[in-house]
């Protein structure tokens, strides 16, 4: 769960929502028309309750999910400056980071046409990463799509062991999916040309790096362009990567083309930050294309 920190009446509240990069990014991917399915495992708690009937209302197969008895949903707070938003975790011991290899939903990875994970999955315990790196081999062997977000959380582990663990993963991924701030410190690189070079020489088939304002550089073994960004009044961008994540692979299923599905992951992320929290703003398809033919500011 997260807990948005907002100014009210001369005080701090704090906003509760929905927050997992991964949940995010399926809910997303939801929202704009494809038929999708959620691994994790959530507490015995309202937190966790809640989460199913987020999954159910939005139309995502959580029937793998873990309900555990004894453990409870992880949750962070998110507050804001004028350098952007800053995360405080409490997730250690969650039900999600208790994730094993032994859990993996085996027949549901190998019957996906993708499979996302991201470097968050990986960061929150090292059997969380067990399992991601053991998801990852079963839909590899399945012939299922793997991709990878890189997203880095130096608050859950070490620049050396994120760069380790996430580049071993994006060598054994179809679409890697890094975001410019994060890759800089990942790769050691500047240039958001050098960084997806850097990328696509290690496995993938598909970079799609995300720049903020500046759109997202798509980078294919036969072509690079830069997907320019929509401008938008934006007041939260948390969530926004992963609005691109779920829109991006939603709309490259049905097209089979990175860049067209880039510039309508663009405008979905766009919109999702004029609002406050991961999931609420998320637009629908409806709604991104309204947004695109110019029917929505």
């Amino acid at each position: 769960m997260e807990f948005s920190a907002l100014a009210k009446d001369g005080e701090t509240v704090y906003k509760p929502g929905f927050g997992g990069d991964t949940s995010n990014a399926v809910i997303a991917a939801a929202r704009q028309g494809a038929r999708t399915a959620y691994f994790s495992a959530v507490g015995a708690d309202p937190f966790g309750a809640s989460f199913l009937k987020l999954w159910d209302r939005e139309s995502v197969d959580r029937s793998t999910v873990i309900v555990r008895e004894t453990v409870r949903t992880g949750i962070y707070f998110i507050t804001y400056s004028d350098h952007g938003h800053e995360f405080t975790y409490w997730r250690n011991g969650s039900a999600a980071s208790l994730m094993s290899v032994a859990e993996l939903p085996r027949q549901q990875i190998g019957t996906a046409r993708v499979l996302h994970v991201s470097g968050i999955s990986q960061a929150i315990s090292p059997s969380a990463s067990d399992a991601v790196a053991e998801a990852i081999s079963i839909a590899r062997d399945a012939g299922t799509l793997v991709s990878y977000d890189t997203n880095l959380r130096l608050k859950l582990w070490s620049l050396e062991q994120a760069r380790k663990t996430i580049h071993a993963a994006v060598a054994r991924s179809d679409i890697a999916r890094p975001g410019l701030d994060d890759a800089r410190q990942l790769t050691g690189l500047d240039g958001p040309e050098e960084i997806c070079r850097f990328y696509l020489d290690l496995g993938p088939s598909i970079v799609a790096l995300t720049m903020g304002s500046k759109g997202t550089m798509v980078m294919t073994r036969g072509e690079t362009r830069v997907i320019e960004a929509r401008p938008v009044k934006a007041v939260d961008a948390t969530g926004a990567g992963d609005t691109f994540d779920g829109s991006f692979l939603a709309e490259y299923l049905r097209t089979h083309d990175p860049f067209a599905a880039a510039a309508w992951a663009n405008c979905a992320a766009a919109l999702s930050t004029q609002g406050y929290g991961a999931v609420d703003p998320m637009p629908t398809r409806a709604e991104t294309a309204a947004f695109i033919a110019g029917r929505q500011s």
